[in-house]
């Protein structure tokens, strides 16, 4: 006897979707694909002195933010919460993102890891992270024999 199964009609886009994790909010952490509800736009810029990942979280707490750094890799998780809805009010169209989010960004290595700062100001987190000291290395010709 045959087993039956359901016919699921959406099984192959979501195995599309599954490949394209960053792209479409899913992020590999430990071997896993875990969902997220959004993901906030960051900016990456550099001075001469440090790197700075500016992302855009209006709305979100400091408390509800943290800010990791391991094995070369910066991460931002955190949540926005769900404004609930007031008395004699309710929501006609929401446009916004709420619930979990996670961002994580490969850093260099010359940077100054125990120096690495945040400040959330305005709806905007700026982490701040340090650059070290690096020799530059010198452009040699090297003879073929």
């Amino acid at each position: 006897m045959k087993n039956l199964t359901g016919w699921e009609p959406f099984y192959g886009m979501n195995k599309v979707f599954a490949g394209f994790p960053a792209f479409f909010g899913q992020k590999p952490l430990g071997g896993e694909y875990l969902d997220y509800d959004w993901s906030p736009s960051v900016d990456i810029s550099e001075t001469e002195k440090e790197y700075l990942i500016r992302a855009a979280l209006p709305a979100v707490k400091k408390e509800d933010v943290t800010v990791t750094y391991a094995d070369g890799m910066l991460t931002l998780k955190g949540e926005r919460h769900k404004e609930e809805e007031h008395v004699g009010e309710k929501f006609l169209r929401v446009e916004s993102f709420y619930g979990d989010f996670l961002r994580s960004f490969e850093l260099p290595d010359a940077i100054d890891a125990e120096a690495i700062s945040a400040v959330a100001k305005d709806g905007v987190l700026t982490v701040h992270i340090p650059k070290t000291k690096v020799q530059t290395q010198k452009v040699a010709t090297i003879t073929v024999q």
